[in-house]
């Protein structure tokens, strides 16, 4: 059998055991506890149609349960999104290492996080990280015990945000929604911004195509290196 189809093979056979949440909220304060200020689902699954409102923040098929919880961040700072194969999972069980792509981090002001589902306009991205020699942006999260690293602009306007993880998994995507997208929405309310730039903000859904580059892409028999380098799906990363 080729590497490729191994690799391929892996992924198919790793499918049910590789997804994963953004369960917990990590400041330079405190770790919160699992579902504090996130909307958090019941079952593990990913979202693979990117036109669906669930893009935003999860949802169906995944039952989720909200929260009434806002995280206080300072702007700046840097946080972490903590992901875990379940709710019930540690950092030794983050998710399926077979599981490659990227990983994202978006936030959208909002007049009340605890209510706004997310959906429309609003959101910018903060952070990405792709592919880089052999590495993947999942590769880091799941190094660092699940712990994906955010800085929080200082630039920005205080008030309450929703701040989106995110994390793909494209073992499956050689076919049209064959990639499996993870996120959730943290509640947090942002102190201390200077409100010195405005972002450029994009929709949810909206943000993807299903035959973006990034997302329709076979990565076991055609990898990204120096001739074909990964793009990661997206607008780019907003900077102070």
């Amino acid at each position: 059998m080729k590497l490729s189809n191994l690799g391929a093979a892996a992924a198919l056979a790793s499918v049910s055991s590789g997804h994963t949440i953004f369960c917990q909220l990590k400041t330079p304060a405190q770790t919160f506890p699992v579902s504090h200020a996130i909307c958090t689902p019941s079952y593990d699954g990913p979202q693979t149609d990117v036109s669906n409102s669930n893009m935003a923040c999860n949802g169906p098929p995944n039952p989720t349960t909200p929260s009434d919880k806002i995280i206080e961040v300072k702007a700046g700072d840097t946080v972490g999104a903590i992901w875990r194969h379940t709710l019930q999972s540690g950092a030794n069980d983050v998710m399926d290492p077979g599981h490659k792509g990227p990983v994202m981090a978006y936030l959208k002001k909002v007049t009340d996080a605890t209510k706004d589902a997310g959906v429309g306009d609003g959101w910018f991205k903060i952070q990405e990280e792709g592919y880089d020699n052999g590495k993947w942006g999942t590769d880091t999260v799941i190094g660092n015990g699940g712990n994906q690293v955010i800085q929080i602009p200082d630039c920005i306007e205080d008030g309450q945000y929703l701040l989106r993880a995110e994390m793909i998994a494209l073992h499956g995507a050689r076919s049209t929604n064959g990639a499996q997208l993870y996120m959730e929405c943290a509640q947090i309310n942002v102190t201390g911004g200077k409100a010195s730039k405005k972002p450029t903000t994009s929709s949810i859904p909206g943000i993807y195509k299903s035959n973006d580059p990034g997302l329709l892409i076979d990565i076991y028999s055609k990898p990204p290196g120096t001739a074909n380098p990964y793009k990661i799906p997206g607008p780019a990363v907003f900077t102070c």
